[in-house]
């Protein structure tokens, strides 16, 4: 995170004023997309989390205005852009969160690279562009202590990650937020919050179940809705928000049908049913490649139930600490006191012994789209997994095993 050196721009009110309803859509968006189907709270939106980060904005520059600001310069125009960017940064996010960029865009556009950041800078070009308003692009940028505290809140979770600790104490070295040393431990806990929170709540099993249905029913809807014309097109993007779901479900065209099933499939609690999941052993990461429903289809022995593709669906997770298999503190600069000048990163072997010695995690897990199939599709997954590693890493006995266990307890 950077302070970036701003002025000379029009107050962040009269943007607003002009911006109000492409920042308003952001009510209709919800923070954690689909996750609210599974924790009932999770029903906050990225219009609660911009104003979080809004003031979160404000309150890290005006602490380091008051420590440094004849150092640094920091003036009012300043002040005002950061807040901005803080209420501005996610304008550019679609649908249901980051299922609509990393699993439907890609599902649609064969593998299309978009990211809601980039979004975001057209959005706000658009805007100024619309107001001839003159601005900087570079000042968009992102935070993460809000979200993290607001999320675990909304889904019941404790967060034990002190936000206020970091924001009184840091400083700003060579134009770069940096930390005391001693707080080491505090940032990394600001990962680690991140890291759980996705094992818990963003990634959970039922969670993924409907955002595969979701992603399924927007595929299918995409020709006839033309969803994916509006990418590109500041203009339109704005009008698309969550309420698509409930726009293909009270939409009668005949085109819409299957895509409308799953959608009733879901308020039904009809859903994907999860067949068993495993963890990529640490040695074959690096050279993992995407699993399938074709792998586990072609893995499958004979039996009563012939699988096809469109009956197995396959979720892959990936949890890190934001910097893949490496320690996210090597890229976070720290000091020894206020006195130095000097800022350098901690190394692993300097922190402790007790942090982990690996970073990522890979989870595979896969679905049948019918009841009917679980117990089809959960040996076929088993077999792929002998095929490929040698073993069964899988977590859970298949569905056959599990009910010759319960067999067992009853006698």
């Amino acid at each position: 995170m950077r302070l970036i050196r701003i002025a000379n721009y029009p107050s962040s009110f009269a943007i607003m004023s002009m911006a109000t309803s492409i920042w308003i859509r952001l009510r209709d968006l919800k923070q954690l997309g689909l996750t609210y189907m599974v924790y009932p709270g999770a029903v906050h939106s990225r219009f609660e989390h911009s104003l979080g980060v809004y003031w979160l904005a404000g309150e890290a520059v005006h602490r380091i205005k008051a420590h440094q600001g004849l150092e640094l310069d920091i003036n009012n125009f300043d002040i005002k852009t950061v807040k901005l960017a803080g209420l501005l940064h996610d304008v550019g996010h679609g649908p249901f969160s980051h299922l609509f960029e990393r699993e439907f865009l890609p599902r649609v556009l064969n593998g299309l690279n978009w990211s809601h950041e980039d979004m975001s800078i057209r959005m706000i070009d658009y805007i100024v562009d619309k107001h001839n308003i003159d601005i900087d692009r570079e000042y968009l940028k992102k935070a993460r202590f809000d979200y993290l505290v607001r999320d675990s809140r909304a889904c019941g979770l404790g967060c034990s990650f002190q936000f206020e600790r970091l924001m009184d104490t840091m400083h700003v070295i060579e134009d770069e937020i940096c930390y005391r040393a001693k707080d080491y431990l505090t940032v990394h806990k600001l990962f680690a919050t991140r890291a759980d929170m996705h094992r818990t709540v963003y990634t959970h099993a039922k969670v993924k179940a409907i955002e595969l249905m979701v992603v399924d029913a927007l595929s299918t809807a995409n020709s006839y809705l033309r969803i994916t014309d509006k990418i590109d097109k500041p203009d339109e993007f704005w009008k698309i928000d969550d309420s698509i779901l409930k726009h293909i479900e009270t939409n009668s065209s005949k085109e819409l049908k299957e895509a409308r099933d799953l959608i009733q499939r879901i308020r039904r609690r009809d859903l994907y049913q999860f067949c068993n999941e495993f963890s990529v052993p640490k040695d074959k990461l690096e050279h993992f490649k995407d699993i399938t429903p074709q792998d586990i289809v072609c893995s499958q022995t004979a039996g009563r139930i012939t699988l096809k593709e469109e009956d197995v669906a396959v979720s892959i997770a990936k949890i890190d600490l934001t910097r893949g298999r490496n320690n996210p503190l090597e890229s976070v600069k720290f000091f020894k006191d206020y006195e130095s000048g000097d800022k350098f990163s901690i190394q692993d072997h300097l922190i402790s012994h007790l942090l982990p010695s690996f970073y990522q995690d890979k989870i595979v897990r896969v679905y049948a789209k019918k009841p009917e199939l679980v117990e089809a599709v959960s040996k076929a997954f088993e077999n792929f997994q002998l095929k490929i590693y040698g073993v069964k890493a899988q977590v859970h006995a298949t569905p056959e095993k599990k009910d010759e266990i319960v067999h067992v307890s009853a006698d």
